[in-house]
């Protein structure tokens, strides 16, 4: 498949001007702060070293099974509209994307991965790019404006074969997923070893995120059967290691069919409060990484401004250093010169030069050494001078490896550094502060917040 999009007419299209759940226009603010081309977080971050990235907006959810356990007709159930393609074929042959957007459009190949950049890792694994498609929808039902579904391919164990490896692609994507709800068809394969084992490898890095439910329970006869079946799902789940636990809680589910009653205790629900929860949970998250963040930010850009005054500190220590150790370098063969001249001019020359009261002061000064000077012989005069000179040297490269300093910033750098951090404390956690009480406010009365 190329990145082809084909259009469809909108259905629906007048919820889409509906009002904004709180919870979304938390996450959406939440991801603009983060965003915004000259004053998001991101490019912030960036600019003194922080590499972030931005919250989504929206939980995924996956969907896996044996083929034939409802998750597609449980999508279509959840967002009230005929999404996904139902039957008891195998359907579902590749990883399709359901969310919600502003019309009725499907995604395929590559345009998929386009809209979700966080899910490109997937064109590594050979043969999946062609098996990727998104339905958007403008359903705007229970919660789906904060839920993009992922609907699995339906698993089964013998001689079927994928185009990939749907082992694998699954395992990858409960990386990523938030919730991972796991449909068991009593009519189908319910027990098959292939479900069974993604199940187990999931539930080892990512239990709490797995959630059991027996799908199309009202097809599975009377309560005795139903209760049978689950005993034995439960039972092939808990002979391994790392499913077996106390409390297995696995709801009995189906489509409500108003044309079909059934005495069936129908626990579907259920999967609505688990997406509910999931959420919640992460808005809270949300909020609280968006706490962590400003603290990382302000802590980075104060421990920038801090470096820059140590090393200020430590460039103006050098350039004394520097200049000490110049001084001494040029006073050394400037002291032999004027020992030179000295002892090579007349009296009158020195004081028609110093003045007689300079010259008196330049002999008080360099009478001694010209005492140990002529106590010398030549040879060792010759030295000492070719000695005071080499030492003139040594002493000027030591003042110039002296002199090397650190880089500082500019004024404008700092200022620039400083607003930065005046605006993540005042504009930024204050903004946080909003949404966090506005967050709670849903649950908890006014009078209750102490805020």
């Amino acid at each position: 498949m190329s990145g082809k999009v084909k259009g469809r007419s909108a259905a629906n299209a007048d919820s889409m001007a509906g009002r904004v759940s709180c919870d979304e226009r938390i996450l959406r603010d939440i991801h603009q702060l983060y965003t915004e081309a000259d004053s998001g977080l991101i490019p912030v971050a960036e600019s003194v070293g922080v590499k972030l990235l931005p919250p989504r907006k929206k939980i995924t959810v996956m969907l896996m099974g044996n083929h034939s356990a409802g998750k597609s007709s449980f999508i279509n159930w959840y967002v009230e509209e005929h999404i996904q393609r139902t039957g008891v074929a195998i359907e579902t042959q590749g990883f399709s994307f359901v969310t919600s957007g502003r019309k009725r459009e499907s995604l395929t190949g590559n345009a998929t991965l386009h809209l979700y950049p966080h899910f490109k890792p997937l064109q590594e694994f050979k043969g999946v790019s062609e098996y990727l498609s998104t339905e958007i929808c403008t359903s705007r039902q229970k919660r789906f404006s904060l839920v993009t579904f992922v609907d699995s391919p339906g698993l089964v164990d013998g001689d079927m074969k994928y185009p990939f490896d749907v082992d694998e692609v699954i395992l990858w994507l409960g990386e990523l997923c938030d919730l991972i709800l796991v449909f068991f068809d009593p009519m189908g394969q319910a027990l098959c070893k292939r479900t069974l084992n993604i199940v187990e490898s999931l539930n080892e890095k990512h239990g709490d995120r797995l959630h059991f439910y027996l799908s199309k329970a009202d097809e599975a006869g009377g309560e005795s059967d139903r209760q049978r079946v689950m005993m034995q799902i439960v039972q092939e789940l808990c002979k391994r290691p790392g499913l077996n636990k106390c409390g297995f809680d696995m709801p009995t589910i189906y489509i409500p069919n108003p044309n079909k009653p059934s005495r069936c205790v129908n626990q579907i629900e259920e999967v609505c409060r688990a997406i509910e929860k999931t959420i919640n949970q992460t808005v809270q998250n949300t909020l609280n990484s968006l706490e962590k963040d400003c603290e990382l930010i302000c802590e980075a850009i104060t421990d920038k401004l801090i470096s820059d005054r140590q090393n200020s500190l430590q460039n103006r220590r050098a350039r004394c250093q520097s200049c000490f150790l110049s001084l001494l370098g040029f006073c050394i063969p400037l002291a032999l010169l004027a020992l030179l001249l000295l002892g090579t001019l007349s009296k009158e020359l020195l004081d028609m030069a110093l003045g007689q009261q300079g010259r008196e002061t330049l002999s008080l000064y360099l009478t001694p050494v010209v005492k140990i000077f002529d106590s010398l012989s030549g040879e060792q005069q010759l030295y000492s001078c070719g000695g005071l000179v080499l030492l003139s040297f040594l002493l000027l490269i030591v003042a110039r490896f002296a002199l090397r300093t650190r880089p500082t910033l500019s004024g404008k750098q700092k200022r620039q550094l400083q607003e930065k951090l005046e605006y993540i404390q005042e504009v930024v956690k204050t903004k946080k502060k909003n949404l966090y009480e506005e967050y709670l406010r849903q649950s908890v009365s006014d009078h209750d917040m102490d805020l």
